[in-house]
């Protein structure tokens, strides 16, 4: 699944397939502004920063269990998000700080570190890396990925494919070359 934000003509969390399919709605009401989206791979939760809120909230991957995890002033320069163990972390642009949020206990902020410029911020863990199985998208004897000519994406799951063309070209009837 591909999780993203978006605050154009009406704010929400959505997710989708890896080829852009079944578009769902995840957050739709009481939300203005989400700009940094985090996942608990593990645990199922999407966490995301609303900055014209000030608040920083939860939902599972259906949209449910939502609640708000911490809200106030210090929210409002949040730029990415990440999850690892009992924490967020996130940069604050205001003082260009690294922040460490309790994600049980809200009121448990931390200023770990001083960062120059920084904008984003990502944790590598090797328990939320999923092992690698076969898939899809595979690379074909001929060198093409998933019997696709030009671009494949995952579908529903790691067993069913999208093929797709790059700009200038449409899939032929066969739904895997590009012309």
């Amino acid at each position: 699944k591909l999780f993203f934000t978006d605050y154009g003509n009406a704010a929400k969390v959505e997710r989708c397939d890896m080829d852009g399919m079944n578009r769902t709605w995840i957050v739709d009401s009481q939300i203005e502004q989400p700009t940094a989206l985090a996942l608990d791979l593990i645990n199922k939760y999407v966490y995301w920063v609303d900055i014209y809120l000030d608040s920083v909230e939860v939902v599972d991957y259906q949209g449910m269990k939502r609640h708000t995890i911490t809200k106030g002033r210090q929210i409002r320069h949040l730029h990415g998000l990440a999850v690892f163990e009992n924490y967020l972390y996130t940069v604050n642009s205001d003082n260009l700080s690294i922040l460490q949020i309790n994600r049980y206990n809200g009121t448990d902020i931390q200023s770990l570190a001083r960062l120059d410029n920084a904008k984003e911020i990502r944790v590598y863990q090797k328990r939320t890396q999923t092992a690698v199985r076969s898939h899809a998208c595979e690379v074909d004897p001929y060198g093409m990925p998933g019997g696709c000519s030009h671009i494949c994406l995952l579908s529903i799951n790691y067993k069913a494919r999208t093929c797709r063309c790059r700009t200038g070209f449409i899939l032929g009837s066969d739904g895997r070359s590009c012309k």
